[in-house]
């Protein structure tokens, strides 16, 4: 039960909080980011009537922002909170006021919070500072960034390995013993040399175990153990697992492995996130498990960001953005998309073809230029098919190079979307996209950022909730300290012109006023 008339007055020993200075990070946060929003958006969570009294919501919501500001964890930011002034002052309570136990961050995380709700908090944050003019960008960056799962990545053969362990642990727990028609002797799957063949005998042996535990569940209730069978099943019906493409892990059976590059791969989830790219504040956090292909939830990222209030003329992103359904809805908003064509977009040998969209024609090396296209929709793809006069291909030099086969005249086909793919292409080269593409920069120092000083190169828990909540709680941290930065700039520059106007007032004297700011 929330209590809302809890009394913030603060007592006589508030004084102590003078010690802080006043440009220090969590005091301008303090006084410039109002979090009073958060009981009104978490009141539903809550019973109204019943109940012991509750911490605040937005106690609970800034200490998690202080734990992902200093990666922290639950134990650590309140053991660090009871002690510390500034921890206490952007708290919003008294130096002797009491910290909730570590174990209701848990609680209030799992049972209060979801993911749409610290969206929300996100969103609402940046909104205040836009009201407020402290940001009055209009160009947004797009990216992806990768976290390490809070496990490692177990082969196939050991994942059916600790399923078969955990089948009988769990059937020994509730009948007392495991039944003698139950073969518990686990095949030695590492002295297999050939790895197809290991990975099949574990099958056949995981298989097998689960039919004659299945038969003894029909004779008795186990329902513990039909949990773990059932997710054993689950497991082993995904198509993708035996190819190494699922289920890596027990502990945490969401992550899955993705690739940072070519040769590179990790296991565990990629968080997606749009930020302004001048005040390098983030707009909208999207989570998903580490096969996640970028742009996919792009959409979603895009109304998040415009809930913000912020006011978006350029978008940026790299070629993994470059899809038609992302330029459309760009374009769409009224924005400008900053993103490098993707080669595998279309495949044209720009030292032979050109493009001209007025005339929708494709002009060769040699001059000649199309006189029709004809609409090729076939199942696996729709396409455009380009006819060059033939006269002109006949007697061309470069005939045996351009055609093939006993067509007189070129024929080039082309997907429909490659003549607006081409004009991009061509635009990308000016200096002008050249020189904006470099404002992208500023999300490869976020990502490390976050990583290196925040704990997001690593999940703190399991599934993807759990990173969901960290990614979201990071993003929100890395904004607040943005924030404070971006108002201590703004109050060290005006001190700067109060100097040189103290300085010119004693020479000028109709200047010799005071100034107020």
């Amino acid at each position: 039960m929330l209590n809302p008339n809890s009394n913030q007055q603060l007592s006589i020993y508030s004084t102590l909080y003078d010690k802080i200075p006043e440009n220090h990070m969590l005091k301008v946060i303090k006084e410039e980011v109002d979090f009073t929003f958060v009981n009104e958006l978490l009141a539903d969570s809550y019973c109204q009537r019943y109940g012991r009294p509750a911490k605040e919501p937005e106690l609970m919501i800034r200490l998690l922002a202080l734990q992902r500001l200093y990666d922290l964890s639950d134990e650590r930011v309140i053991e660090e909170a009871s002690l510390n002034l500034a921890y206490m002052y952007f708290l919003g309570i008294n130096p002797e006021d009491e910290l909730p136990h570590p174990s209701l961050l848990a609680k209030f995380r799992v049972h209060r919070l979801k993911e749409v709700t610290v969206d929300d908090i996100l969103t609402e944050v940046v909104k205040q500072c836009v009201d407020k003019g402290i940001v009055d960008d209009t160009k947004v960056s797009i990216d992806s960034t990768h976290s390490e799962a809070n496990t490692f990545k177990a082969t196939a053969e050991r994942v059916m390995k600790r399923l078969a362990s955990k089948i009988f642990k769990t059937m020994e727990k509730e009948v007392g013993e495991v039944p003698d028609n139950i073969d518990q002797e686990i095949p030695d799957y590492e002295g297999i040399e050939d790895y197809e063949e290991a990975k099949q005998v574990m099958e056949d042996y995981l298989k097998g175990t689960i039919s004659r535990v299945e038969e003894e569940m029909e004779q008795r209730e186990l329902p513990e153990t039909r949990e773990i069978v059932e997710n054993a099943k689950e497991i082993m019906d995904d198509p993708k697992f035996m190819k190494q493409k699922g289920v890596h892990s027990l502990v945490d059976q969401e992550a899955r492995v993705g690739h940072k590059s070519k040769n590179k791969r990790f296991f565990g989830y990629k968080t997606e996130y749009t930020m302004l790219t001048e005040s390098k504040l983030i707009l909208a956090v999207t989570v998903d498990q580490g096969a996640y292909v970028d742009g996919t939830r792009f959409q979603r990222l895009l109304e998040l960001s415009m809930k913000s209030g912020v006011s978006i003329e350029e978008l940026y992103g790299d070629k993994a953005y470059f899809k038609k359904s992302i330029l459309d809805k760009i374009n769409e908003n009224g924005a400008k998309p900053y993103i490098p064509v993707n080669p595998m977009a279309y495949r044209i040998d720009e030292e032979h073809f050109q493009y001209n969209k007025d005339s929708d024609e494709w002009f060769c090396k040699q001059g000649n230029h199309t006189i029709r296209k004809a609409f090729r929709n076939r199942k696996d793809r729709q396409s455009y098919r380009y006819y060059f006069q033939r006269e002109i291909c006949r007697d061309c030099p470069l005939r045996e190079d351009c055609i093939t086969g006993k067509t007189v005249g070129k024929v080039m086909e082309v997907g429909v979307n490659t003549p607006e793919f081409y004009a991009y292409s061509q635009e990308q080269k000016a200096e002008e996209f050249l020189e904006k593409y470099k404002a992208r920069a500023g999300h490869e120092s976020k990502n490390g950022e976050m990583k290196q000083f925040h704990g997001l190169d690593r999940a703190k828990g399991y599934g993807l909730r759990s990173m969901a909540l960290q990614a979201k709680f990071t993003a929100l941290a890395v904004n607040l300290k943005r924030i404070a930065k971006l108002l201590s700039s703004r109050y060290h520059s005006n001190l700067s012109f109060l100097y040189v106007f103290s300085v010119f007032s004693k020479k000028i004297p109709f200047l010799n006023f005071k100034l107020s700011f």
